[in-house]
């Protein structure tokens, strides 16, 4: 493990490797709760817009697949190595698009997880659709689920969230803008989530010390919300230019909750 790590600070580590090999690597059942923003499938060479500009969707050759069936396989996969590792009391929040979260969803099912809440996440300034031929894309669905197992007794703040709703108890959406510059400091990421988006999930479904894991960890942003509410982290990607923005926004973070 030493040979892959990429940056530790006590606290959060990132991991430079391949996620399926590192998965494989992990004690089982070590992870109280993991965010999974996996790839979109959107780099056909087609137009989306940045910006007011129109640009190509293409980010790498990581987004790209060949057909249905290997996107699908793709996510069983994923999540099959990911339930190992998972506590039998943690819970996993996917994100995803149209293109890939009705995937996800099949595939939760048939690796057995039971999704219990559907987060349609409705964004206040989406890109302008530049076609003209369909509704503008201004949600994304972030999909709440654990092992299914009568037994399991997963964590939720109900408290807190009815409190942050305003003694109100929290619906299945939230309305916000997309991620701001500010968060986008040391670097960008084509699909990266706003933080207020990851308090949430973090606050709702972990308490201090828990360990999260993000297979898919981009930007980082995982990494940065969690190291600041004090929450153990791993975070895994490939592509080591990603990862360096992570370990920037990371490390600009400091916990002095006393807790290692």
């Amino acid at each position: 493990m030493k040979k892959d790590i990429f940056y530790y600070d006590g606290l959060a580590c990132l991991i430079h490797a391949d996620s399926f090999d590192f998965l494989d690597r992990m004690h089982a059942e070590s992870v109280d709760m993991v965010f999974a923003d996996p790839p979109y499938f959107l780099s056909n060479g087609g137009i989306s817009n940045s910006g007011g500009k129109a640009v190509s969707v293409n980010k790498g050759e990581w987004d790209k697949i060949d057909s249905l069936e290997e996107k699908h396989e793709f996510n069983r996969s994923w999540l099959r190595k990911i339930k190992r590792v998972l506590k039998p009391n943690g819970t996993i929040w996917v994100s995803g698009s149209l293109h890939n979260i009705y995937s996800v969803g099949m595939a939760l099912e048939q690796e057995g997880y039971k999704i219990m809440n559907n987060i349609t996440w409705q964004k206040t300034n989406p890109a302008p659709n530049l076609t003209c031929r369909y509704f503008t894309h201004s949600t994304e669905t972030i999909l709440w689920a654990r092992i299914d197992d009568k037994k399991a007794k997963h964590y939720f703040n109900y408290d807190l969230m009815k409190e942050l709703n305003g003694g109100k108890q929290m619906k299945d959406v939230w309305t916000g803008p997309l991620t701001p510059r500010s968060e986008k400091t040391f670097g960008k990421h084509p699909t990266q989530k706003p933080e207020y988006v990851l308090e949430k999930l973090v606050l709702a479904s972990t308490r201090e010390g828990d360990m999260i894991l993000d297979p898919f960890v981009g930007s980082g942003t995982t990494g940065v919300v969690a190291k600041r509410l004090g929450r153990k982290f791993i975070g895994i990607d490939f592509e080591q230019d990603y990862l360096e923005i992570a370990r920037k926004r990371i490390e600009s973070i400091v916990y002095d909750g006393g807790l290692v």
